[in-house]
């Protein structure tokens, strides 16, 4: 990509380049972020939102090489959506979002759509959050073997005899917090998907298996802001709706 400036019609390289792309970034982030309540525009009047007074929404903020995720805390007010907190960095699927209904099992992929979130868990024996919570313990899995009739549900070591799962409490400390979306667990689709969180990041830079992952700072303020009793939900990537 060649920019060009002035009556002269020579190419910015170098730094100009690097500034010319850094000010077209700054304008679609910032068309982005005066636009963001409209996103919920296709969902208010659906079912899933009844009731619904809270949304964290996920977006894909990607502009040329850069990639960028971001989280949206959005609240209802009245009869009116607003922007409640400042937006968080987040990171997503090392491949990416799948759209609606296209989500698999080990696909790398987050799955896009609208998902109630239920319970918080970590490691500590309680956390700051009025969200239903739960501690992880050693013996804690969640089961993503398909052909288990566990799948996609958190269980005891002793109870199962699946094949494959995950461990709740990790030693890399990326559940230390985290919060469920309610994804593929009611009812379970076999093979659809399992163990989809929000989740603490390994970094910036980083990716997940298909959960949405941000700081851990902001995962606590997230878990402070949520209110069970507004069903908060995540909307994810709405830029593809079913």
């Amino acid at each position: 990509m060649i920019l060009f400036c002035g009556k002269s019609g020579r190419s910015l390289t170098g730094i100009g380049c690097l500034l010319a792309l850094a000010a077209l970034w700054s304008l679609a982030a910032c068309a982005s972020r005066t636009a963001v309540t409209d996103r919920l525009a296709p969902y208010v009047q659906t079912a899933a939102m009844e009731n619904v007074g809270q949304v964290l929404l996920v977006t894909d903020e990607s502009f040329l090489f850069l990639t960028s995720h971001k989280i949206y805390p959005l609240e209802k007010t009245d009869s009116s959506w607003r922007q409640a907190k400042n937006p968080l960095d987040a990171v997503i699927g090392r491949n990416g979002f799948a759209p609606p209904g296209e989500k698999r099992e080990g696909d790398g992929r987050t799955p896009s759509g609208l998902f109630r979130m239920k319970t918080a868990f970590g490691y500590p024996p309680s956390v700051p959050t009025r969200m239903p919570y739960r501690q992880s313990q050693e013996n804690d899995l969640w089961i993503d073997d398909p052909n288990d009739p566990d799948y996609n549900r958190w269980v005891h070591q002793n109870q199962t005899k699946a094949a494959s799962y995950e461990r709740m409490k990790r030693d890399d400390d990326l559940y230390k917090y985290g919060i469920v979306i309610e994804y593929n667990t009611d009812p379970v689709i076999k093979g659809f998907g399992s163990a989809i969180f929000l989740h603490v990041w390994a970094g910036t830079d980083s990716t997940t298996a298909g959960c949405v992952a941000a700081s851990e700072d902001d995962i606590l303020k997230m878990l402070g802001w949520l209110n069970p009793a507004k069903n908060p939900v995540m909307l994810i990537n709405p830029q593809l709706r079913q």
